[in-house]
């Protein structure tokens, strides 16, 4: 008996509580007398994180419950409550009634939407927590009866969790909206596979459009997309009762993934400067992310066309082949001996991983076979020829004869010419359908040769990016080595900052919009590009610029490919422009994606201050520009670098901190440098900002120093380029 009235002044005390915890103003909680009604005040977490309340989609007069961020000025809804059964009128209720329901009425005290339990409580609450979660439980208790994060719409949020409980056979997966206006679920679904290896698939209906590959302990082993970020993490966790997929944040940054109703799997984050949602990455990337796109034995180069083609040793197994290669069929019994790099098909747990390693010997005489005549494509090739022990390379692109470029450039006119660079003279050329194009010339006297001409012809061929420069075909003919580019009418950028007549066209949108561009255009380069590209010589004159101001970025010749399992590569040839060359490459050799962060931070406080940081020095100070815009910092005046011809033209802070940024990415120490997805983020954000260290050659004087043929005391492996 002492027992009972114990329990019953316990749960007297709860429900007191939870009287005057409402009473005061707290609206997280839903109980079983305070409802949440349509036209009355949300419900909202207690950090005021998210909120929820009724909302009508877009244009449909449909009523909904769903969660909403708090504070974001877009509405964007993370997860609806009643999807398949929308309230035709304003009259709606959301109720808990007892043994632990959450419940939605019509104005008939219908119940058209409710959740479940196996459990009975006598107090039960819902409550909205600060992860965007709402939950069922017993007041004062913290086991849910029933929570959202069981039941996801079309957006993962972090701690969310894609996948499967093995102990109450439940599956938790995105479904896509119908429309805009209608959150029913839609035809895209998006699954944890826990057979074999763990990995995720995209359906539409019951088709598999889309799989990740199988996860290998730090990435998905397929998705081309997958990048890193300082700003969340993500794994797939493996154990006897669950697997599933999740992510966490790092940061502030807010980042959501979403299943649009077109089938594409995004990650937005938001931009508290534009007060927008910007997109970090999307799924399916291209046409080969399309689940067996190119049928059996078929292989997928989104930047050939047609796109499918067979493996080696294979041919096609129909005569007719559009851009789509159903199945292929194996040509002989021979061993096959080409590198294989694939996405490769579905195993229970069993990886197959095929590889044959072809060696060639740089020192040894080769045969330059680098141009394909015949079909028009960007499929690049190397095959071994085992008789003689050379390597031949080979790649299919747009040749050139040498009297059509002749005449496109009025026999390489002087007046023609409209710049030159380490590999030679860059002429405009008319071809005689009219289109423009840009020549460039392998000059016999410079210092890049056959190996900087085949790089650039690999590298720029296979990166399709809006932010680099488009190859379109080249001309080899006796001496003559050319590349033909796209034509840029607005030239290289330093001719604008540098300029005491353009700068004045080039006011501070512009420069904030041309920052971003080579930054995105750097993101690709380094980790979303098939080849995962070190540019190592990023300066002004390589930024080139389109009839929009969009910038572009341009010679790949001295570019090598980002080994991702180290922290840099070494080399005994140091090649690049004084100025934008980081400590640890002009002084031992080392280069890493971490080079080219610390040239764009150059280049920003360049782009910035109009001002060149070889050239710079400010009165009465034996400093460069990097030094004198550390000493600004340091002192609170940043905002003097600005260019002085700019005058009312920028926001000032925008300015701060896109110097900030630009001294980031310059730290002495590698390690301590952003990486560019976190420099996009930075620039886009207006959260806090890391702390500042001390840059990397803070020099008080200007050397004469030649880089070209720098020598170090330890010993360094030859340099091979990506075509051997």
């Amino acid at each position: 008996m002492k027992k009972a009235s114990l329990k019953c002044f316990y749960q007297f005390l709860l429900m007191y509580w939870y009287a005057i915890h409402l009473s005061i103003g707290a609206t997280d909680t839903i109980t079983a007398t305070h409802f949440l009604k349509d036209g009355d005040a949300n419900i909202t977490s207690a950090g005021e994180t998210f909120e929820m309340g009724f909302f009508s989609p877009g244009n449909s007069k449909l009523r909904y419950v769903g969660i909403w961020y708090k504070n974001i000025s877009v509405r964007t809804v993370v997860w609806v409550a009643n999807r398949e059964a929308p309230l035709t009128s304003g009259s709606g209720i959301l109720k808990v009634i007892e043994p632990g329901l959450l419940v939605l009425l019509n104005g008939t005290d219908n119940v058209i939407w409710s959740t479940n339990t196996s459990r009975s409580v006598q107090n039960p609450i819902a409550q909205l927590l600060d992860s965007g979660n709402l939950v069922v439980k017993e007041a004062g208790g913290g086991n849910f009866l029933w929570q959202s994060f069981d039941h996801l719409a079309d957006t993962l949020l972090p701690g969310m969790k894609l996948g499967w409980n093995f102990v109450t056979g439940r599956e938790v997966y995105l479904s896509s909206w119908k429309n805009k206006e209608d959150p029913a679920p839609g035809d895209f679904t998006y699954h944890c596979d826990p057979s074999g290896y763990p990995q995720n698939f995209l359906k539409k209906v019951k088709d598999v459009v889309y799989r990740s590959g199988p996860w290998n302990g730090l990435r998905f082993s397929g998705a081309t997309s997958s990048r890193d970020s300082p700003f969340y993490t993500f794994g797939m966790f493996s154990s006897e009762t669950e697997v599933y997929f999740t992510y966490k944040l790092l940061s502030s940054v807010i980042t959501r993934l979403i299943l649009n109703h077109n089938g594409d799997l995004q990650r937005w984050t938001w931009g508290d400067r534009k007060q927008d949602w910007g997109p970090y990455l999307s799924i399916p990337t291209d046409n080969c992310d399309v689940y067996k796109l190119c049928g059996a034995y078929g292989s997928c180069n989104s930047v050939n066309s047609p796109v499918c083609g067979c493996l080696d040793k294979f041919v096609p197994k129909h005569k007719k082949v559009g851009k789509r290669q159903t199945d292929s069929q194996e040509k002989s019994n021979r061993k096959i001996r080409k590198v294989l790099f694939w996405i490769l098909p579905l195993s229970v747990g069993v990886i197959l991983v095929i590889l044959s390693v072809l060696i060639c010997q740089r020192r040894r005489k080769k045969t330059l076979n680098i141009i394909k005549k015949g079909k028009c494509g960007r499929n690049g090739n190397f095959k071994m020829d085992y008789n003689s022990g050379s390597c031949t390379e080979e790649f299919e692109i747009p040749l050139f004869d040498l009297s059509t470029i002749t005449k496109a450039t009025d026999n390489f006119s002087t007046k023609r010419k409209i710049g030159e660079g380490g590999f030679g003279p860059v002429y405009k050329g008319i071809l005689e359908q009219g289109q423009e194009v840009a020549v460039k010339r392998l000059s016999k006297t410079s210092a890049q040769g056959e190996d900087e001409f085949k790089n650039e012809v690999v590298y720029i061929a296979k990166l399709q990016h809006r932010n680099l420069v488009k190859i379109l075909g080249c001309c080899i003919e006796g001496e003559e080595k050319m590349l033909i580019l796209e034509y840029l009418p607005n030239g290289s950028l330093d001719s604008f900052i540098f300029g005491d007549r353009q700068s004045r066209e080039l006011d501070w949108p512009k420069r904030f919009h041309i920052i971003n561009g080579i930054a995105r255009g750097l993101v690709y380069l380094h980790q979303d590009s098939p080849l995962k590209i070190i540019h190592r010589d990023l300066k002004a004159n390589n930024i080139l610029l389109d009839n929009d101001m969009n910038p572009k970025i341009s010679d790949f010749g001295i570019a090598r490919i980002s080994e991702e399992d180290k922290i840099g590569a070494m080399t005994n040839r140091v090649m690049g422009t004084y100025g934008y060359l980081s400590p640890e490459y002009a002084l031992h050799g080392e280069y890493s994606v971490k080079s080219d962060v610390f040239s764009f931070g150059i280049l920003v406080l360049e782009i910035v201050s109009g001002k060149s940081n070889r050239r710079f020095s400010p009165p009465d100070l034996n400093l460069n520009l990097l030094g004198y815009a550390w000493e600004l910092y340091k002192e609170g005046r940043s905002i003097e670098l600005l260019d002085e011809r700019l005058g009312d033209s920028c926001l000032t802070p925008e300015v701060e901190r896109s110097i900030r940024v630009g001294l980031l990415c310059v730290q002495q120490h590698p390690e301590d440098r952003p990486s560019m997805s976190s420099v996009v983020l930075m620039l886009n954000n207006e959260g806090p900002l890391p702390r500042v260290k001390q840059p990397g050659f803070y020099v008080e004087e200007h050397a004469d120093v030649e880089l070209f043929s720098s020598q170090f005391a330890h010993t360094t492996t030859d340099e091979i380029p990506i075509t051997i």
